[in-house]
């Protein structure tokens, strides 16, 4: 349980450090992190480089376990702020078609990174309280972690729902009956999101829902990076990262959810 537990962190913190070092590469904020604002001024672009720098650092610090804990708090912090104070004006201010829920997806995106940053952070344990109030505040927030991952799966599967002739173009051409992928996978979505909320077996179902996050990541997206990386400042390199960071996010909670249950075990026998 453990050594999945590790490997969903370092899915997780990879995911994030190669979105750091993706950004480098550009000069700029992916969108999944800052919206697209019209902005153009050296200043813009220095708190890119440093954004990126700091997100790659933040990224290996996860997955290499160097003070994982403060580190991912303060990240799901960050990520949770950008959402609040750049995202959401963003949409509303800028993009026309904002009653439209797709126009949202790397809004929602963000959302699940830090539902996933304070997922791990909860799998890293302290013995000594926190003197700084702001990380006893994220402290506070590991328990919502699931909920703003959940949220995202949720969203997205009604978007195969209401976009199912769009989505059914990125199932690949040598699989038959992509509307019937489409909507089964948008099911599961929206199924996995809810049983994570309810905590309704929600081992298995997360489990089962990383293992269809890495099936889409081998056979959707790798594809798509390879074959198209540089299109769209590398749109599809971002979404592959995505992926693994939702992979690795399901990982941690079904092995949290696994914790639990034992800890049930071990309370009832000890009672009775």
């Amino acid at each position: 349980m453990e050594k999945l537990t590790k490997a969903g962190n370092i899915a997780f913190g990879l995911a994030m450090a190669c979105v750091g070092i993706h950004q480098l590469f550009y000069g700029k904020f992916c969108v999944m992190i800052v919206p697209d604002w019209p902005v153009q001024s050296p200043a813009y672009t220095f708190l890119a480089y440093v954004g990126s720098i700091l997100l790659a650092g933040a990224g290996l610090a996860i997955a290499f376990n160097w003070y994982a804990r403060v580190v991912s708090l303060l990240l799901g912090g960050c990520l949770l702020m950008l959402l609040v104070a750049s995202y959401i004006p963003f949409e509303f201010l800028h993009n026309p078609y904002y009653h439209h829920i797709a126009t949202w997806a790397n809004a929602f995106k963000e959302l699940a990174f830090a539902g996933g940053a304070f997922v791990v952070a909860g799998t890293y344990k302290t013995d000594d309280p926190y003197r700084s109030s702001l990380l006893r505040l994220l402290e506070k927030l590991i328990p919502a972690g699931h909920w703003f991952f959940s949220i995202t799966m949720i969203i997205f599967g009604c978007i195969h729902f209401l976009y199912l002739e769009f989505v059914q173009k990125l199932v690949p051409a040598w699989m038959p009956y992509p509307q019937f992928w489409t909507a089964f996978t948008g099911a599961c979505l929206i199924g996995s999101g809810l049983s994570i909320v309810t905590r309704i077996q929600t081992r298995l179902v997360a489990n089962l829902l990383a293992l269809m996050i890495l099936l889409w990541f081998f056979m959707i997206h790798i594809p798509r990076a390879i074959a198209t990386p540089f299109e769209a400042d590398g749109n599809e390199v971002t979404s592959a990262l995505s992926a693994l960071a939702f992979c690795g996010t399901a990982v941690v909670i079904a092995n949290a959810a696994a914790r639990r249950r034992e800890q049930v075990t071990k309370h009832s026998a000890l009672t009775n």
